[in-house]
């Protein structure tokens, strides 16, 4: 059942909405520290105005004109309806459009430099149920209120570019710098957007559920919540140090975090103080962005990482956590946690000021150091 409002058909469980909403009331912390400093940027948009000539977004929108479904009151309209929907609430005054694109794969994406386009797979729509994909349909709406699409038209392109000129050492070297540090940020990003999925769709157990599927497919009878759960928290804690650099490796080429990741970031953020604040309607409003402190959002996100840090089981971010803390027996706890390394230190093992002998390496095995350098 469904009745209508200004911007069409909604659920009819109440959901409150957002008047005037700033997106840095979802925003992950790393990913709106890198907002505030951009938008404050002095020549900033005039940059980027001068680079969309470069991009191929004029491209982008005729191909998804003429290969893919424009969303609209006769098209696919129980989407149309949710974009409307998650726009009332976020009071994102104009709605993007949004294509459905032939693809097995589930996925969406939001992206443009003049103005955002939201494009579904029709793996996704098939995918989900109407409260999970009303979650993404929020989530991409997020995107588009942060301004989210912008910068990951640019990745794509910094990322085409960077596989034509692979064959210029160095040249491909700047961009992929570059393409890493915007993965980076696009990765909090997204915590952020998924945030704004649960903001429109207000329902947890549908957001967990949307993960769920696009982690395991259309099997939810087969799947727990609570277990995939402690995926993440396995994943997080498992292993020693060779593991946390393996897991930092698989991270690097992926515009997205792992999918236990985001769930469990989720569920932590559904759970919060700052999340009742805003469904009891104290949050940050729009007219107040152009007074944001770059150097108070930078703070809040060095504050947020130094929390993570403390609160990772991590076998590395426990490391660099008790290197900052000043840890004695530094060498050992790095050997420790490179298990299999080494053998065990005992008092025979130690030389003079409490150091292993010098010669433990003479196997030819990289030390614990070496591979930390890596």
């Amino acid at each position: 059942m469904s009745e209508e409002s200004s911007h069409g058909p909604v659920p009819m469980r109440k959901r409150r909405s957002f008047p005037g909403i700033s997106s840095r009331a979802y925003e992950h912390p790393a990913d709106r520290s890198a907002l505030v400093a951009l938008r404050r940027l002095s020549g900033f948009d005039t940059v980027f105005k001068a680079l969309s000539g470069l991009l191929p977004e004029r491209s982008l929108r005729l191909l998804f004109l003429s290969d893919s479904v424009r969303v609209g009151e006769s098209q696919f309209a129980h989407l149309d309806a949710m974009l409307k929907d998650a726009c009332g609430i976020l009071d994102l005054e104009k709605v993007p459009p949004m294509y459905v694109t032939q693809d097995p794969k589930p996925n969406a994406m939001c992206v443009g430099m003049d103005e955002p386009i939201i494009v579904v797979t029709t793996g996704l729509v098939e995918l989900l149920d109407e409260e999970e994909m009303r979650a993404v349909v929020g989530h991409e709406t997020g995107h588009a209120l942060s301004g989210h699409s912008v910068y990951r038209t640019i990745l794509l392109f910094l990322t085409s570019i960077a596989l034509k000129v692979a064959w210029i050492p160095l040249g491909n070297v700047a961009i992929m710098a570059l393409v890493t540090a915007l993965r980076e940020w696009f990765r909090k990003s997204e915590l952020s957007a998924d945030r704004a999925g649960l903001l429109v769709g207000q329902d947890t157990a549908a957001s967990m559920r949307g993960l769920m599927k696009i982690a395991g497919g259309n099997h939810l009878h087969e799947m727990n919540v609570d277990s995939f759960l402690a995926q993440a928290e396995e994943y997080e804690a498992g292993g020693d140090l060779r593991d946390s650099v393996l897991k930092i490796m698989n991270v690097l080429p992926r515009s997205h975090p792992f999918t236990t990741v985001r769930a469990a970031e989720l569920k932590k953020w559904a759970a919060s103080r700052d999340f009742q604040r805003l469904m009891d309607g104290h949050y940050p409003r729009r007219d107040e962005d152009k007074d944001t402190s770059v150097g108070e959002s930078f703070r809040q996100s060095a504050s947020s990482y130094a929390e993570g840090m403390r609160g990772s089981k991590d076998p590395l971010m426990k490391l660099v956590s008790d290197i900052a803390g000043g840890a004695g027996d530094l060498g050992g706890k790095v050997r420790d946690r490179f298990g299999g390394f080494g053998s065990p230190r005992g008092p025979k093992d130690q030389g003079p000021g409490g150091q292993g002998p010098t010669d433990r390496n003479r196997s030819g095995e990289s030390g614990p150091e070496d591979s930390a350098g890596h």
